[in-house]
């Protein structure tokens, strides 16, 4: 199989290594905005690469999108014309609107689509869900959801981002909903910014917190920031009335206990998402092998990834309004009457 990637920066590049180490991969084809990006990520992977995505459409058998969000409505729109399965990464597309008419594209097409949300690929968010699923935690009355980077990104990619909840915490909505099988109802968010100055500068925050009271009435805590210089802290913590279970308490964990006597965890912390998360990765991008063959169906749609960016909207809506905010204020809601799920 033939897989071309559109988009040679990092997590391009990433892939593209991920990708040459899995089996059934016969070729991996690089192309970016900028053919000497593509040329150079290429060389450095030791894959193939392309002057420009057109002329790579010909000659792949499906496709991962890892360019800039803006790009991510047009370039699917080009797999789908092309017949080629199609992997993008999160978000689906730069707005919410676009997002939405890409849904209903999906709805209309028989090419498989693909959204990069790599935590439902993760061992412990899948043990989570299969905890939740099998009844054995009881009725689930709280969750709590956090998403902690080691460093700001660059000013360039924050005025672009989208924000804080479109950007990074929009990784624990999803988690949320696949883990707990149940959509979001209300939001309620606050932000603020105590670090980089580029951050507010560019009217988004560098920490960030919210509820959601779900559909079934559980209460979901959220919380993220650009700001935790100590360790990368990705983590969930589901609570039942027979049970809890938490994701990412391992000794990488960046977190100190205060307790006298506990040298847990005892390290080394994680620093980036890509370190924490390169298992998931790997199963992610084999399970779109078998989209692709059509083996399997999309494990990770469309619809999900709208889901998750309203569920971001409602977050982003909620912290400049001052007020709690009801999912079905932010467009969309109609999506799963209109079976797109």
């Amino acid at each position: 199989m033939r897989i071309g990637i559109a988009g040679a920066g990092r997590i391009g590049a990433y892939h593209a290594n991920t990708l040459t180490n899995l089996p059934g991969v016969d070729e991996v084809v690089l192309a970016d905005a900028f053919p000497d990006v593509a040329r150079r990520a290429a060389e450095e992977v030791g894959v193939t690469y392309s002057a420009n995505v057109e002329t790579m459409l010909d000659r792949i058998d499906a496709l991962v999108i890892t360019s800039p969000t803006t790009t991510h409505g047009d370039l699917i729109r080009a797999g789908i014309a092309a017949g080629l399965p199609t992997f993008c990464e999160k978000p689906v597309a730069a707005s919410l609107d676009e997002a939405i008419e890409l849904a209903r594209l999906e709805r209309r097409s028989e090419v498989p689509l693909q959204i990069g949300f790599q935590r439902r690929f993760d061992a412990g968010y899948r043990r989570a869900r299969q905890a939740v699923a099998s009844g054995r935690l009881g009725f689930i009355h709280t969750v709590r959801a956090c998403s902690l980077d080691t460093a700001p990104p660059p000013e360039d990619y924050i005025r672009v981002s989208g924000g804080l909840f479109r950007d990074c915490n929009i990784h624990d909505f999803d988690a949320i909903r696949y883990v707990t099988g149940v959509e979001a109802k209300v939001a309620y968010a606050v932000g603020g910014n105590k670090g980089t100055s580029y951050i507010a500068e560019a009217d988004d925050i560098d920490t960030g917190m919210g509820i959601f009271t779900m559909a079934d009435g559980t209460l979901v805590t959220f919380s993220g920031s650009r700001e935790n210089s100590y360790g990368h802290d990705v983590r969930m913590e589901v609570h039942g009335s027979l049970g809890d279970v938490a994701v990412g308490l391992d000794e990488s964990l960046a977190l100190e206990s205060a307790e006298q006597d506990v040298a847990w965890p005892t390290g080394p912390r994680v620093v980036n998402f890509m370190d924490r998360f390169l298992p998931a990765y790997q199963v992610e991008l084999a399970a779109f092998l078998d989209v692709a063959r059509g083996q399997i169906s999309s494990p990770c749609t469309v619809f999900d990834g709208v889901q998750a960016l309203r569920m971001a909207d409602a977050c982003d809506r909620s912290r400049r309004e001052g007020r709690p905010v009801r999912l079905d204020e932010i467009a969309g809601a109609d999506l799963a009457e209109d079976g797109a799920r």
